[in-house]
């Protein structure tokens, strides 16, 4: 599974609705190379804001004319909007990320672990000097309060480990997943389904 997922970060493995996130971050590294080692988190995210809109300014990927009416809801990290019964908009700032490619990663991860609720990257969208990444994912009704034991015991059984409240960590392949509280994953008809998540790559992610 590690080396799968390494070659779905990388780019060289496929997951659901990957292309045009790998296309994305392919393109920000190519472009913030040069001496990344070397430049703080926030030279480099910087960077990579920059290179963003060069990339929807060359490739059409500017998303406009956002439907305001239908707000849902909104978090530290992002807004929601109502698309239709089957589907939301989600307008992302990357807060919780160091970097782009960091948020971009995220995607990823989150679309190779529960590609029943995997987001597809449509486009950026800038508001008041804020770019946000903005994604589409299916909707999800939910018909009972989730319990977070039965959240703990599903990543239990699937290599995560629980650090704290409700965060946790995958020891076999270096991977951190946090904020799993019952906002973010819903219930319906007995089932979980993970629709916002928070994942990070630790170093140990990317030994052999």
């Amino acid at each position: 599974m590690k080396n799968e997922l390494q070659n779905i970060i990388s780019g060289k493995g496929q997951v659901r609705h990957g292309d045009t996130i790998q296309t994305v971050s392919r393109y920000l590294r190519k472009g913030t190379s040069t001496g990344r080692a070397l430049k703080s988190g926030k030279q480099i995210k910087s960077e990579e804001t920059a290179l963003i809109k060069e990339f929807c300014e060359r490739n059409s990927f500017w998303i406009t004319g956002i439907n305001i009416n239908a707000f849902i809801s909104s978090g530290a990290e992002q807004k929601v909007y109502l698309q239709n019964k089957h589907k939301v908009i989600k307008l992302n700032d990357s807060i919780y990320y160091e970097t782009w490619e960091d948020y971009l990663n995220n995607l990823l991860l989150h679309n190779y672990f529960f590609s029943d609720t995997a987001y597809q990257l449509i486009g950026f969208s800038e508001q008041d000097t804020i770019l946000y990444a903005v994604v589409e994912q299916r909707f999800v009704d939910s018909d009972s309060d989730t319990e977070l034991e039965n959240v703990k015991v599903f990543l239990t059984s699937n290599g995560f480990v629980s650090t704290r409240n409700n965060d946790y960590f995958n020891p076999e392949l270096g991977i951190i997943l946090e904020d799993l509280h019952d906002e973010n994953v819903l219930t319906f008809q007995g089932n979980l389904f993970f629709i916002d998540t928070v994942f990070y790559l630790t170093p140990q992610f990317y030994l052999p």
